[in-house]
């Protein structure tokens, strides 16, 4: 007790974590993971009995998985008492709702906690993730379109219906809109809206049929399973200041123009096309992805998945060649099972700017459809004799990534590598990278290895890696 007194004394009597500048306190308090631990530090001393209030918070709520109205509620009516205690907060800056099972009863409740986010707490990110439930859609409100404090929004079934120009996002840099059938008109207006704009992310958005903006701040832009219940309309974009550009799932209504995309640097293509379809409507996606590899062939970073590959490939034993491309980078996302040889061969061909080339095996999918086309032998044998007698003059690295099991049982990577090494004259580094290496599959990696590193090679700098 007397050493206590000494402390105390030489701190002038006063508790010393108190006496520490208020920006230092602040950020102490924001270390802790709970907001509800913040609060309890009111009880700490006189000093920290209001601090919480000026401390950034997020709030964020996440319904259970169940289909229990009452328990819905009663869940519903927790929320919203929160509320009403956190809006005495100087600053929240996130607000999430999580996987609400929405019904019509519950739209006033929904309101309210986009008043609260919009107009009375000034949020910086606001997420409203609702679930769909026997068609019943949620309309977001007219007042929650304007609003100058967001940056993040992200609003998944939500129906979205803009009267007039009445669109003010003034400072949001990120939009992600999902599951929900949009206008031109109702799109259009948003897009207007959002003169900050940096990323926009569509995922499973229909009704759209031309999607423009010519904003130069608008860099990233993601779609994800677009679709339309007319299958004979197809999604126009006109980005041409966008550097990123993703589209990934069944989304095979999109069409795009070189000229509507010149600025594009990256782009993503991953596909799912539905093979056991009839085939008018493979003939239809197969035009979808050789329009959309035209317009992007300018691009200098372009990543392909692996049902893409496989339609490659069927399209080069058509007789069909890959447009002549500038890109530098190019990533090939292949089924773990087996390697298309023809689609691959015909788009190294078209990419003779290549600098780097990335083969990732990790993708494990089912691959049946390029077997009523051809056999596995048949391919690997195409692709040994395939007549190709020029090279790939700037094609300086070159990584095979998450290879698996015994390597002298895939059939398909020794042709690759000496195709590869054959070609890549001023190959400087070639990486093959094993995702998982065990006690039993070392013997036979090591084997591998040294046939690796006996095949002829062109580039006398190149450097052989093995990644376990």
């Amino acid at each position: 007790m007397e050493k206590q007194k000494k402390i105390m004394a030489a701190a002038g009597g006063g508790d010393r974590l108190s006496d520490l500048p208020e920006p230092i306190l602040h950020h102490i308090l924001s270390k802790l993971w709970d907001e509800k631990q913040v609060v309890r530090t009111s009880i700490l001393s006189t000093r920290w009995r209001f601090l919480w209030m000026s401390v950034p918070l997020s709030l964020c709520f996440t319904f259970p998985d169940s289909e229990n109205q009452n328990f819905t509620l009663a869940y519903l009516a927790c929320i919203n008492g929160e509320l009403y205690y956190w809006k005495s907060c100087e600053k929240i800056k996130r607000f999430r709702v999580w996987r609400l099972r929405y019904d019509e009863i519950y739209a006033k409740d929904v309101d309210l906690w986009i008043h609260f986010a919009m107009k009375v707490a000034n949020v910086e990110v606001f997420t409203l993730s609702i679930i769909s439930v026997n068609q019943q859609k949620y309309e977001f409100p007219q007042f929650g379109y304007k609003n100058s404090s967001l940056r993040e929004l992200d609003l998944q079934h939500c129906q979205l219906n803009p009267c007039g120009s009445s669109v003010n996002w003034s400072n949001l840099v990120s939009l992600s809109i999902g599951y929900v059938e949009l206008t031109d008109d109702a799109m259009e207006k948003v897009l207007s809206g959002c003169p900050n704009l940096e990323r926009l992310e569509l995922q499973k958005v229909s009704g759209i049929h031309r999607l423009e903006t010519k904003s130069v701040k608008l860099r990233e832009l993601t779609l994800e399973e677009y679709y339309d219940k007319n299958q004979d309309i197809w999604l126009e974009i006109i980005a041409p200041h966008i550097k990123h550009l993703e589209i990934l799932g069944l989304s095979s209504e999109i069409r795009i123009e070189q000229g509507n995309v010149a600025s594009l640097v990256y782009a993503i293509i991953r596909l799912n096309f539905d093979f056991e379809d009839e085939e008018s409507n493979l003939e239809k996606e197969f035009r979808c992805l050789k329009e959309l590899l035209q317009s992007v062939a300018h691009v200098e970073n372009l990543e392909l998945g692996s049902w893409c590959i496989e339609c490659l490939s069927i399209l080069e034993l058509k007789g069909w060649q890959s447009p002549p491309s500038s890109r530098k980078l190019l990533e090939l996302n292949v089924a773990g099972d087996q390697l298309d040889f023809p689609g691959i061969c015909s788009f190294l061909q078209s990419s003779l700017d290549l600098e780097t080339l990335v083969i990732d095996w990790f993708e494990d999918a089912p691959r049946d459809f390029l077997s009523s086309y051809t056999n596995e032998d048949k391919q690997t044998r195409r692709f040994e004799t395939h007549n190709f007698n020029g090279s790939f003059p700037h094609l300086k690295t070159i990584k095979i990534d998450n290879l698996w099991g015994l390597l002298s049982e895939n059939k398909f990577v020794l042709p690759l590598v000496k195709y590869l090494l054959k070609h890549a004259i001023v190959l400087e580094k070639f990486v093959i990278g094993t995702s998982f290496v065990g006690s039993d599959l070392f013997p036979d990696h090591a084997k591998m290895t040294q046939e690796f590193l006996s095949f002829p090679r062109s580039s006398p700098h190149i450097s052989v890696v093995f990644s376990y």
